[in-house]
């Protein structure tokens, strides 16, 4: 095993991303995403997933040259093209017009467009949070789920995530897939050659199956049936209609380098609470948190997270030597789809 310092994590995502072609702008923020879900125990977003997106950008999926643009074409509304680049530099750049819109509207939304996969959604929400807003996110993704009752993958596994700011310490902060688990601890497993709980996916028939491989080959199975189902739904109107990008089904697969752009989109929301509640919102919404944290067996949406936070920044990251030798190859020569820098 390799042990890596968070900061030496973000300089292998930076290099690795850098010699598959990526230019600084789109490099940076994605890197510091990767370090952040290592950080967190969040591997398979993390340097694990990495190797995939520098391929996308060596084969033309994600645009390594891309340079984000702003609109505003509302007091309240946020438009980013992202040009088909990857999603942080996007979040990015109208970072500040959202939060600047917010604080003169109550509410304002971000959409981003013709984007890619947005990773860990919790890296958004919280970055709006720790400005004092309480923040929703929907990200959409290629087919990989049957919506309920049906046999085969429709919807993205679309994600929801949501943070609000706590009086003393990080936000609490809550992602979730519309999908029971996320693809990508399937896809793990069947690497691993493991086996899955029953519930998460579907085979090739639309029987539930506990074979990853066979999952793989068929759909993940939507979190609560209809409910799923129905978040999914609103996150395919959200990104695919509100942000203008394609719905889950016309987008191409996040998986493989087979088709061009996935073209999906991502809406944050951002809310001012001081437009409704004062200054005393802080105050309010901490009755709710430590009630529910003083409940027996209970514990606050992204506590587990924050606690690897603090593991991670002492003792670093372990990484297991053949991801290492990967990591180390793509940061030496690029992806093998490399087609030449940008």
């Amino acid at each position: 095993m390799s042990v890596l310092s968070l900061s030496e994590v973000e300089e292998l995502s930076w290099q690795m991303l850098r010699s598959s072609g990526a230019s600084r702008l789109q490099a940076g923020s994605t890197a510091r995403s990767i370090r952040d879900a290592e950080a967190e125990g969040i591997r398979t977003i993390g340097l694990s997933y990495l190797p995939t997106y520098c391929d996308h950008v060596a084969c033309g999926k994600v645009d390594g040259a891309a340079i984000p643009t702003v609109a505003r074409p509302r007091a309240g509304a946020v438009v980013v093209d992202a040009a088909h680049g990857f999603c942080h530099p996007a979040f990015e750049a109208g970072l500040e017009p959202l939060v600047t819109s917010a604080g003169e509207c109550g509410i304002a939304i971000m959409a981003i467009e013709h984007s890619y996969s947005a990773g860990v959604l919790g890296w958004f929400v919280e970055r709006l949070a720790r400005r004092g807003m309480v923040a929703m996110m929907f990200a959409n993704s290629s087919s990989l789920m049957a919506p309920a009752g049906g046999t085969r993958p429709f919807f993205g596994t679309n994600p929801i995530a949501w943070s609000a700011p706590r009086a003393q310490g990080a936000p609490v902060v809550a992602d979730l897939s519309s999908s029971a688990v996320a693809w990508v601890k399937v896809n793990a497993a069947a690497q691993a050659g493991e086996s899955i709980p029953l519930g998460w996916a579907l085979d090739v028939d639309g029987q539930p199956t506990t074979d990853a491989r066979a999952a793989l080959a068929g759909s993940m199975a939507p979190a609560a049936g209809h409910k799923g189902s129905a978040l999914a739904l609103l996150v395919d109107v959200m990104s695919g209609g509100v942000a203008g990008s394609n719905f889950s089904f016309e987008a191409s697969g996040f998986a493989g380098t087979e088709g061009g752009p996935p073209d999906v989109g991502q809406v944050i929301l951002a809310i001012d609470p001081t437009a409704t509640m004062g200054d005393g919102f802080i105050d309010r919404l901490e009755v709710e948190f430590t009630a529910l944290a003083a409940e027996p067996g209970a514990r606050l949406p992204g506590d587990q997270r924050l606690a690897n936070r603090t593991s991670s920044a002492q003792s670093g990251v372990t990484v297991p030597e053949d991801l290492m030798a990967v990591l180390t190859e793509y940061a030496r020569s690029g992806s093998p789809h490399q087609r030449g820098a940008s």
